[in-house]
């Protein structure tokens, strides 16, 4: 059987593919955390309501951060997948099909980002991103200081959560200014 070698090309092509499959795993991934947390602010606010026990509202904070962060990194991943596809192995793949012949490899990368209303779509989605990781747990927290007698240490955790939260939030429009 005689032995293929590889070309630099096919290489690239197989890297590319790679990324793009990484790319598709972690979008899937990261819109179905947005889900994720729909139902679990769901079950507590409707576990917290039922029991008459706003202390439990606390509970929102914690997993609101952890799958915002969790949201906001896989966001993060899959931009960076795209700028690297736009600004590094496209351009190394055209050089070599054209051999520098301005060739544009891979044009969607750079194609979708072109549209009149990315803008607007992008600082909808911050909203979004924002009232689903942030607004409803401070909203939580509101209720618990406004109907909770937990003692001072719950109030004390409840003031770190919202650090927290706000710290998530600080982050999250970061990151859709950078994008």
């Amino acid at each position: 059987m005689p032995e293929q070698d590889l070309t630099v090309g096919q290489l690239l092509l197989a890297e590319y593919q790679t990324v793009k499959d990484e790319q598709k795993a972690r979008i899937g991934f990261r819109d179905n955390l947005l889900y994720v947390t729909l139902a679990v602010v769901a079950a507590v606010i409707a576990a917290a309501a039922q029991a008459k026990q706003p202390s439990m509202l606390l509970a929102l904070p914690p997993v609101c951060l952890v799958l915002g962060w969790t949201y906001l990194v896989n966001d993060e991943k899959i931009s960076a997948i795209g700028r690297y596809v736009r600004d590094d192995l496209g351009p190394r793949l055209a050089a070599l099909a054209a051999h520098g012949g301005g060739f544009t490899t891979f044009g969607w990368e750079a194609y979708h980002r072109s549209d009149t209303r990315r803008r607007s779509r992008k600082t909808i989605q911050t909203v979004i991103d924002l009232t689903a990781f942030c607004a409803v747990p401070l909203a939580a927290l509101v209720v618990f200081w406004v109907n909770g007698d937990g003692g001072g240490l719950l109030v004390a955790l409840s003031v770190l959560e919202a650090l927290a939260v706000a710290g998530l939030g600080s982050q999250v429009v970061w990151y859709a200014k950078v994008a």
